[in-house]
């Protein structure tokens, strides 16, 4: 059972900087891609950010320029670098992983979830 263990996250001044770190555990295999999202009250879970196993990045567009994602030099951790934090930026933050197999022809989608880390943006 793969867990993901997410790390970092707190209460931040606008414009301050805040890491956040994920790493999965339970799997001998390569995650193909991991990311994160965020959930804020009374809006659905969104796109933050996400790169693949071989380092192709996508972002969300409220968040380019200011996160920087990577992946991690030990095998399947993530980790976000946010920039110039915005009251808006305020969410429960979600590691996500998605393992990718075909078998038989046929295309399986794994996805995890970690447990959510809270940041707040506010002065």
């Amino acid at each position: 059972q793969v867990q993901l263990v997410e790390s970092g996250g707190g209460l931040v001044q606008p414009g301050g900087s805040l890491g956040l770190s994920c790493a999965a555990s339970g799997t001998i295999f390569s995650l193909d891609v991991m990311g994160w999202y965020r959930q804020a009250p009374g809006i659905e879970r969104e796109l933050v950010a996400t790169i693949t196993s071989g380092g192709s990045t996508n972002y969300a567009d409220s968040v380019k320029g200011r996160f920087a994602i990577a992946r991690g030099n030990t095998k399947n951790t993530v980790s976000l670098q946010m920039n110039s934090l915005k009251p808006e930026d305020t969410a429960v933050y979600y590691c996500n992983a998605v393992r990718v197999t075909v078998a038989g022809g046929k295309r399986n989608e794994y996805d995890y979830w970690g447990q959510g880390t809270q940041v707040t943006v506010s002065s």
